[in-house]
């Protein structure tokens, strides 16, 4: 019989090659180390089944997980350590589309999965054979920033600190390392919208902290924003600008999705036009979708500038293409530049 074909997606040379040597002998493997570079060998190869991490850079696995069942449905399995059964992550994964999962250990992973080859044989021949369907969009109505802050002129102090905002999907970890990896410690205060999962953006927060002169958080309600310091708005919790004199500080809320996502860059983008208005500095990131679009045109239209990333270093030039359709773009820059520019 046929080997079932298995693509294992996961950042981790470690898992990867571990997978490669428990699996041989009855299966056919293949690796990538994120999405997108599984996204090209996919379309080359479809597989029987994918195993698929869910903290990964370039796209996360939730993300990767609703486009194959939205796409070209086939079986997945999710083997991640922020998926132990009965987590949050676990739940949503399956909602998504996953046939099963598998908890990863945070420390010796290699050997759990020699430990556990015959269960983990198990379950990818079970998968193999299992029906998938296409998942739906659930018809929702598409809301906008109304949702969460009403429109409303900007009220802006000339002596006002300077606040840099920023928006990312898909491909945005990188580009924002690259960013925040190159800013001053005197730096103007950022605030960051990424499109990740809940739990996600705590670790890539401090990834950041750990490789940059300026302070990377996970932003908390209440957080300050000053020089020197990068807030990144918390995954299912949507980041808002506020102002008490000239101090400015976040606000966290959930509230519904907004432009299809919590955070939303739209819900950021406009709290910043109210409350920092030509203070401000924009700048719209690689992603997908068109998340952003109208917040930066009503930052710009507040006197901010306002910039976006050019389609040659984008991964995906889906925001920053609304954004400059929308009017909203004032600059079009290669990430290169970027960080200087927003200086």
């Amino acid at each position: 019989m046929k080997r079932p074909h298995v693509l294992v997606v996961d950042d981790s040379a470690v898992v990867r090659q571990a997978f490669s040597m428990l699996l041989v002998q009855h299966f056919s493997v293949e690796t990538a180390a994120d999405p997108l570079i599984a996204e090209k060998k996919m379309r080359k190869t479809r597989p029987d089944v994918v195993v698929l991490d869910l903290n990964m850079p370039r796209m996360d696995g939730l993300s990767f997980l609703r486009q194959i069942m939205r796409t070209d449905p086939l079986p997945v399995v999710i083997c991640s350590g922020a998926a132990a059964r009965g987590s949050d992550a676990a739940m949503r994964a399956l909602e998504e589309g996953a046939v099963d999962v598998i908890a990863k250990p945070p420390v010796g992973v290699r050997e759990f999965i020699a430990e556990s080859s015959v269960l983990i044989g198990d379950t990818l021949r079970a998968a193999a054979q299992s029906r998938v369907r296409r998942v739906r969009l659930p018809v929702t109505e598409r809301l906008s920033a109304d949702a969460i802050i009403p429109h409303a002129a900007p009220t802006t102090f000339a002596a006002a600190s300077k606040i840099i905002a920023v928006g990312a999907s898909t491909g945005g970890t990188e580009a924002l390392r690259e960013i925040i990896e190159s800013l001053p410690p005197d730096a103007p205060g950022m605030l960051v919208v990424q499109h990740m999962p809940e739990g996600f953006t705590a670790a890539f927060a401090k990834r950041l902290d750990a490789t940059s002169r300026v302070e990377v958080k996970e932003a908390a309600q209440g957080d300050q924003v000053t020089n020197g310091r990068v807030l990144i708005a918390p995954g299912n919790q949507h980041m808002l600008l506020r102002r008490a004199g000239r101090r400015y500080y976040v606000q966290l809320c959930n509230g519904p999705l907004v432009s299809r996502h919590r955070p939303s860059v739209d819900v950021l983008f406009r709290s910043v036009a109210q409350a920092a208005g030509a203070n401000a500095v924009g700048a719209i990131l690689t992603g997908m979708g068109d998340d952003g679009a109208a917040g930066l045109a009503e930052m710009r239209a507040a006197g901010a500038r306002t910039i976006a990333q050019d389609e040659a270093s984008c991964v995906v030039f889906g925001m920053p293409k609304e954004a400059i359709a929308r009017g909203g773009v004032g600059e079009v820059l290669p990430l290169q530049g970027m960080a200087a520019r927003l200086l």
